[in-house]
């Protein structure tokens, strides 16, 4: 059975780097959203470069930019959103709600996690 190619949103995250050494363990093909958002966050880089060394493939995005939303997902059958939420619950509820719209667009997906 071929393996499902997962994307991990919120890949840096308490669960979400969890997720993504779970995914890699288990021999998926596993891309982790970068976004560009993440600015200078030296910890955060340099997790998301760790986890390439470990064969994830990190996909450029912004949920300010809808179209590289869509182009990511198109990469992929499987969304698992890690993002909380606990400090910015309704704004993350926003961008959630973008990553649904994206993965609407994309018409590809056969499993979504949020």
């Amino acid at each position: 059975m071929s393996k499902s190619k997962i994307l991990v949103v919120g890949g840096t995250g308490y669960i979400g780097k969890r997720i993504v050494k779970a995914s890699l363990a288990q021999g998926h093909p596993t891309y982790v959203l970068m976004r560009r958002e993440i600015g200078y966050d030296i910890d955060k880089l340099q997790m998301l470069l760790s986890f390439k060394e470990q064969g994830a493939r990190l996909i450029e995005g912004s949920f300010s930019d809808h179209q590289s939303l869509v182009d990511a997902v198109k990469q992929v059958d499987v969304v698992i959103c890690t993002m909380s939420g606990v400090q910015f619950r309704s704004h993350n509820i926003l961008l959630q709600l973008k990553l649904v719209d994206a993965i609407k667009e994309a018409g590809n997906i056969k499993v979504c996690i949020m």
